[in-house]
């Protein structure tokens, strides 16, 4: 019960608004969270125990921020603290928001999830998972997504050191979109001790979605040539991203300490999208209730 632990809310992109435009859209783009449930000891934990519950308290620092993996020409750093309830008979419950070191205001979002997910099968390598999130902006200006619904199936193999997971999520709010991603990890058992583990655990992370694309096209009216702009809903990829995390676990603490590489995909009128990288480290502490 004390192996390495995490239920992380990730705050992935999902919608994109002209391309060359900074807005707060983009900025909403990783503020959309996402349950993944690929994490080994959660699932352990839940098919063996009865009757248990756990409280995990974590927070994850970003050395650079960047919005559905492109660069928005401002260099910061970001902070995700959170909470996350989890009880072995599939109820979780988590708060969790974002501090970014250059915006105004800092503190910009806190999201509140609950949902339910369960091991299934014989030997308990599939499990599925629906939640729902409200997201509570410091900044009430262009909130577009206040709301998502989620939900997922994951796959693992018999040794339960590789597996896939494929979600899909619903937003809601002042206008409506939708996502798909998936999410494939390799888990390498570096060092296993009673206590303690260090595990290095690569990952594919693939996100697409709907995404508004404002066209311009000149026309002729009455002899004179105006501009108009036309709205069109796409649904095409937005960012691949490779993660290369070092997971170390003692006792009740865990820490990670990875490095990740985006590789945004070009939508309507974007070009010359450069692949985008940074650090992240994570502190998490495990309460058995």
């Amino acid at each position: 019960m004390k192996n390495y632990l995490t239920l992380l809310l990730w705050l992935s992109g999902l919608f994109f608004v002209h391309a060359q435009e900074l807005t707060k859209e983009k900025e909403i783009d990783d503020l959309i969270d996402e349950i993944f449930m690929e994490d080994e000891a959660i699932n352990e934990l839940t098919a063996s125990l009865n009757n248990s519950q756990f409280l995990y308290i974590s927070t994850t620092f970003n050395s650079d921020t960047y919005f559905s993996g492109r660069d928005i020409g401002i260099e910061q750093y970001n902070i995700t603290p959170q909470i996350t309830y989890a009880h072995t008979n599939g109820i979780f419950a988590g708060l969790s928001g974002i501090y970014y070191s250059e915006f105004v205001p800092k503190w910009d979002v806190t999201v509140a999830t609950v949902g339910f997910g369960k091991n299934i099968g014989k030997k308990k390598l599939f499990k599925y998972a629906v939640s729902y999130s409200k997201y509570f902006y410091a900044d009430n200006i262009n909130n577009i997504y206040t709301n998502t619904f989620n939900i997922g199936l994951g796959i693992r193999n018999k040794k339960r050191n590789m597996g896939t997971q494929l979600s899909g999520s619903y937003l809601f709010g002042e206008d409506q979109s939708f996502e798909i991603a998936s999410r494939s990890f390799v888990d390498f058992n570096l060092l296993q001790r009673p206590n303690s583990s260090l595990k290095f655990k690569p990952q594919l992370n693939i996100i697409a979605g709907k995404q508004t694309i404002e066209l311009a096209r000149i026309v002729n009216q009455s002899g004179q040539l105006l501009t108009e702009y036309v709205q069109n809903d796409v649904f095409d990829l937005i960012n691949t991203q490779i993660n290369l995390p070092l997971l170390y676990s003692t006792n009740s603490f865990d820490f990670e300490a990875g490095y990740n590489i985006n590789f945004p995909n070009a939508i309507g009128d974007e070009s010359n999208l450069k692949n985008t990288g940074f650090f992240n480290f994570s502190l998490g502490y495990l309460i058995d209730l």
